[in-house]
């Protein structure tokens, strides 16, 4: 059933908020909130008053040419599990004067009828690439501003898109850093990273931050074998066939925990995913299986399906129909990847589509975020899983709307219905997009970030809320 709850403002008049999560500052007796905007500020709040806890602005690559409308700049913010006594903090963001050429010219659709279009390569990675991306180690110090380490990774990207967003936490299972990666971008996935275990592009990776590696500025990578032994050593891999991610939730139930996550989908349909168990397997143990030739066991080991499958369709092209221009015909475009992954991937827990037909659901654009909420205030929405979309898919007019929306794990895990969140907020004449989801600590408090403009450089235009009953 639809559920009614209110948007209470906390933050107005900022850039756009990719990340929104609470910490403990040391000293502290009271969790903030902190706001991550995609041109590279980190704000916190407390005591209605919002300060500015880091501006990393100068170290971003430039956002918004052509159409404003940009995936990159600062994805990803962590803070350590021991935070409030160690200090340290995780950052993920495109780098300022990495821009390349791209790799292709143009968009990319695969033609089922072109093979040369099925089986293109990422070639001449070092000079054909869009930017890079960096996962850095951070720390506050008792006095000053907060000083970086050292860097984690380095990663060269093919396209300017699905670079992932919310794209780090840490496991409350593990303790270890978490890192959500795009399939690296353009449309389809050329040249389906997802899916080969080399590549760092369409992965959920672990990192262990407590592991030393003795490097503090790693080589620029595209791929897991590139890396020095001490890195691979640090790293672990959940999940393959990942288009693009807004981050990894998780949720305690008795003596485990569900790990949910979304995928963006190309089309057709967005997909949300949960599962409790699995079995990473060692970067270091992957690397050798690609060195032998040979195939590492991968029982447990997630499989989204991308781009085979988007959610629980067959990756598909739709085409003008020739005999009559009214209709739409949908080709599969990658048939054998699609009957390859058949099996193994994982099913989703719930999709919703791009095109809607039923009156009490909406049609959305793209997922960003997806957040368990373990509160009592709003009791219709406790235990469930919450999700935004970018924008409710309603026609072209202005002003646009994000989507609230939320769904349940189903006992014999079957794929579940979603059912939407109304709000009651007015934004006037303006576009209300809704860019994050982020939570509080113990997961009783839901935050909203809203942007009232697709162009990242459309400054002081964003807000963030309280989802409140």
């Amino acid at each position: 059933m639809n559920v009614k709850v209110r948007l209470q403002p906390i933050v107005s008049h900022i850039n756009l908020p990719t990340v929104l999560k609470t910490a403990v500052l040391p000293g502290d007796s009271f969790e903030r909130l902190f706001i991550a905007t995609q041109v590279g500020e980190i704000f916190y709040v407390g005591n209605r008053v919002i300060e500015t806890f880091l501006d990393i602005r100068s170290r971003i690559i430039k956002l918004g040419s052509g159409s404003g409308y940009d995936e990159r700049g600062l994805l990803g913010l962590a803070f350590h599990p021991r935070f409030y006594f160690n200090g340290l903090f995780y950052l993920h963001y495109s780098v300022v004067g990495t821009q390349g050429p791209g790799v292709l010219q143009g968009s990319f659709t695969p033609n089922p009828c072109d093979p040369k279009t099925l089986n293109l390569k990422w070639l001449d990675r070092e000079n054909k690439y869009d930017h890079i991306d960096t996962v850095e180690e951070w720390i506050l110090q008792s006095s000053g501003p907060p000083q970086k380490r050292r860097t984690l990774l380095n990663i060269r990207r093919p396209f300017a898109n699905h670079n992932g967003i919310n794209s780090l936490n840490f496991s409350p299972e593990t303790g270890k850093l978490i890192l959500t990666t795009g399939d690296g971008g353009a449309g389809y996935d050329p040249f389906n990273l997802s899916q080969n275990d080399m590549e760092i592009a369409g992965k959920i990776i672990e990192i262990d931050v407590d592991k030393g590696t003795n490097i503090h500025n790693p080589p620029v990578v595209t791929r897991f074998d590139e890396l020095p032994p001490s890195i691979q050593e640090t790293l672990t891999v959940i999940a393959k066939g990942v288009r693009n991610i807004p981050g990894i939730s998780f949720q305690r139930f008795y003596n485990q925990f569900i790990k949910y996550v979304g995928n963006v989908g190309q089309d057709l349909v967005e997909a949300i995913y949960a599962f409790a168990n699995f079995k990473p397997i060692p970067v270091a143990q992957l690397v050798q299986a690609y060195l032998k030739n040979s195939k590492p066991n991968q029982e447990g080991f997630i499989n989204l399906g991308w781009r085979g499958w988007e959610g629980n369709f067959p990756t598909s092209i739709i085409k003008g129909c020739s005999t009559n221009p009214t209709l739409d015909e949908i080709t599969i475009a990658y048939y054998n990847e699609a009957v390859k992954t058949s099996v193994g991937r994982l099913q989703p827990l719930t999709s919703y589509f791009h095109i809607e037909p039923r009156p009490d659901k909406f049609g959305g654009t793209a997922l960003t975020g997806v957040q368990p909420y373990m509160g009592n205030r709003i009791p219709s929405l406790t235990g469930s899983v919450v999700f935004t979309d970018f924008a409710r898919n309603e026609g072209s007019k202005p002003p646009k709307r994000g989507g609230l929306a939320y769904t349940r794990v189903r006992t014999d895990g079957q794929l579940n219905d979603f059912h939407v969140i109304e709000t009651d907020y007015n934004f006037g004449s303006q576009s209300a997009y809704y860019v994050s989801l982020g939570t509080n600590m113990d997961q009783t408090r839901l935050f909203l970030g809203v942007h009232g403009s697709t162009n990242v450089t459309a400054f002081n235009q964003g807000s963030v809320f309280e989802i409140v009953p």
